[in-house]
């Protein structure tokens, strides 16, 4: 039965509602799971995503470079960067190229974190062991088509 056992409704408007539903459904229900693993570390998801998205950078990034690559682009990316630097896990410095802008570079600390956090992906794969790689290709796919009509 599915979604409808889950939130105890067994009545949809139509096929495309009931998908709706079953996307936050199942976003709300990733997002607690994950959370749960980053608990551990006492870092949130929008600061493990500005961790990964440093650690993947070539090169210090402005607050907002940071922005335009967050999963979430309603954030408040300073807000998030200022305490990922009251835990030592970022580092902002003044840009030598533009005073006006402030760089935001991983520290030792957080790639410590974000190491830790790599040892923990077994769990966050095990969330997805009830779909073949096949089917989470053609999943990706229709995800990233639903967010192209909608652009």
């Amino acid at each position: 039965m599915g979604i409808e056992k889950d939130i105890q409704q067994t009545n949809f408007r139509n096929e495309y509602q009931k998908l709706g539903i079953n996307i936050m459904y199942t976003a709300n229900w990733l997002n607690e799971k994950i959370a749960g693993i980053l608990s551990q570390e006492d870092i949130t998801q929008q600061q493990y995503n500005i961790l990964r998205i440093l650690r993947g950078a070539d090169k210090p990034l402005s607050t907002l470079q940071i922005r335009a690559r967050m999963l979430d682009k309603m954030s408040d990316t300073s807000r998030i960067v200022d305490r990922l630097v009251a835990k030592e896990l970022v580092e902002k410095n003044t840009c030598p190229t533009d005073k006006r802008l402030v760089d935001v570079v991983l520290s030792k600390k957080g790639f410590v974190i974000l190491e830790k956090l790599d040892q923990l992906n077994h769990h966050l794969d095990a969330l997805m062991k009830g779909i073949s790689e096949k089917d989470a290709i053609t999943m990706n796919q229709l995800l990233d088509q639903l967010r192209e009509v909608s652009k």
